[in-house]
């Protein structure tokens, strides 16, 4: 398998990690869209959630509550930070590994999706 992320969770690709436990791991995005910008992933591959399955629902709440975690370890919980699970190649999905984008640091936009041209 040729994914990117399952290649970090093994450790062939180096991340800057702020998060490990046996079913998560969490690191900070190389291109970040806010002043804190984190991954979190499950270390299973599943390529989006549209594969997600019945057995995975355990997976995926101890991802969402990994980003929790981060979130507040960085220092987010108090302002506010944003979620966002980007589904296929259209929502903007690059890395066909599940994964939850944790930004915050700042006063973020309204998600005003403006029609491709």
């Amino acid at each position: 398998m040729d994914c990117i992320f399952c290649k970090i969770v093994e450790g062939s690709i180096p991340s800057r990690k702020v998060y490990e436990d046996e079913h998560v791991y969490a690191f900070e995005d190389i291109q970040p869209q806010a002043p804190v910008h984190l991954l979190v992933i499950p270390k299973k591959h599943i390529a989006s959630m549209n594969e997600a399955e019945p057995e995975d629902a355990e997976l995926l709440g101890r991802v969402l509550l990994a980003a929790k975690k981060v979130a507040n370890d960085a220092g987010l919980a108090e302002s506010g930070y944003r979620l966002i699970n980007n589904i296929g190649k259209d929502s903007g999905q690059v890395v066909f590994h599940i994964h939850v984008h944790v930004l915050g640091g700042e006063k973020l936009g309204a998600l005003n999706a403006q029609p491709a041209s």
